[in-house]
């Protein structure tokens, strides 16, 4: 039915198009005195008929193309929208009212101009590129000037409340990578207190821990699972924040993880918490501040010196002769001299001397003969 009515509406406006069509050629026709300036009424009805037959042709006949071509627009249209999210549909509104604003205020300048039709022109296509312009800066990069707008009101008020006495701190946010929720220390320093401010796990992470713990491998669907795990232990315990990158254009059309990471922190403000060399790397040439757990745990090691004296329990041999092995607490390995018959006995060395490698710290050590 509704179709019915809209080829019906399309043929009429056919039939109206080709009799204007008809005035048209008739007005051409006497300006070049080919026909009367007054033909008969036969010659008006015939030229007027085969106008208006011709066009209600085209234009019946043009109506199931128009019609399949207007369902794909408007379901594109559709799904476009469905994609754009409310914060930038919004946003979208308000940079095109100010974008049109600016081209109201531009377009007075031009009724100075006294060439016919440019004027107008001109006011045309400034509304048009101004517009456009402020749509597009407005769901581009409206967050981040939102961010902007949002922190310098912030900093002006905490600067008032300095004045005040009554400044308040704040702590960063501290977005987690999946390296450190799969190696889980972070749950124990979190349970510590250490870390404060809001936790962040964007929804790309959660993705990768989701294939990880679905890979084919044994080994990474256990770290996947274990991941998991700790993820769901500090989200009963102390809440995380899920965020949602669909709306972050800028971030979609990234493919690589680490650089998703690094982008969200410059848009949050916040820091990555990582086990990740490459990424601390990459991350301090950027100038964005890492949260590195494998560089706490090297900072928090117990400080040996040579000549130090401790007690230790050797556990097994050594490699040369007459050497035992020991472990302090934190699994720094201590290569003992003279230690082999003391094997699963506590006894007294002396350190001797510390190495310091890319895989750790080995400290050697003689047993103290003394005893």
């Amino acid at each position: 039915m509704l179709k019915g009515l809209f080829r019906a509406a399309f043929t009429f406006i056919g039939a109206v198009v080709g009799y204007g069509v008809f005035l048209l050629l008739k007005y051409i026709l006497v300006s070049a005195k080919i026909i009367r300036e007054n033909p008969s009424s036969l010659q008006d009805i015939t030229m007027a008929s085969i106008c208006v037959i011709i066009f209600i042709i085209i234009f019946y006949s043009v109506v199931p193309a128009l019609q399949r071509k207007s369902t794909k627009v408007s379901d594109d249209i559709e799904t476009d929208l469905q994609s754009v999210s409310a914060s930038d549909l919004a946003g979208g509104v308000v940079g095109l009212i100010i974008g049109l604003f600016i081209a109201f205020l531009i377009s007075n300048v031009y009724d100075f101009i006294k060439i016919q039709y440019l004027p107008l022109a001109l006011t045309i296509m400034t509304y048009l590129i101004l517009g456009y312009v402020g749509v597009v800066i407005a769901t581009k990069k409206g967050k981040d000037i939102f961010r902007v707008i949002a922190k310098e009101t912030r900093d002006r008020r905490q600067g008032q409340g300095a004045k005040k006495g009554k400044q308040k701190w704040e702590a960063s946010s501290k977005i987690l990578d999946t390296s450190v929720i799969i190696d889980g220390r972070i749950y124990e320093i979190m349970q510590s207190g250490f870390i404060e401010g809001k936790i962040i796990i964007p929804e790309f992470v959660l993705v990768e821990l989701r294939h990880i713990a679905d890979s084919s491998d044994s080994l990474k669907r256990k770290r996947g699972r274990r991941g998991l795990d700790v993820l769901n232990k500090i989200q009963q315990e102390f809440g995380v924040e899920i965020y949602d990158t669909t709306g972050e254009g800028n971030l979609d059309e990234i493919p690589e993880v680490d650089v998703k990471l690094l982008k969200l922190a410059q848009i949050t403000g916040g820091k990555v918490v990582t086990n990740d060399f490459n990424l601390n790397k990459v991350a301090g040439i950027n100038g964005i501040s890492v949260l590195n757990i494998n560089e706490l745990a090297n900072t928090l090691k117990p400080v040996v010196l040579p000549g130090e004296s401790m007690k230790l329990f050797l556990v097994k041999e050594g490699k040369e002769n007459n050497q035992a092995l020991a472990y302090l607490d934190d699994g720094t390995m201590i290569v003992v001299e003279d230690g082999r018959k003391y094997i699963g006995q506590n006894v007294d060395v002396n350190v001797t001397s510390i190495l310091q490698t890319a895989a750790g710290r080995m400290i050697f050590a003689r047993t103290d003969m003394k005893k």
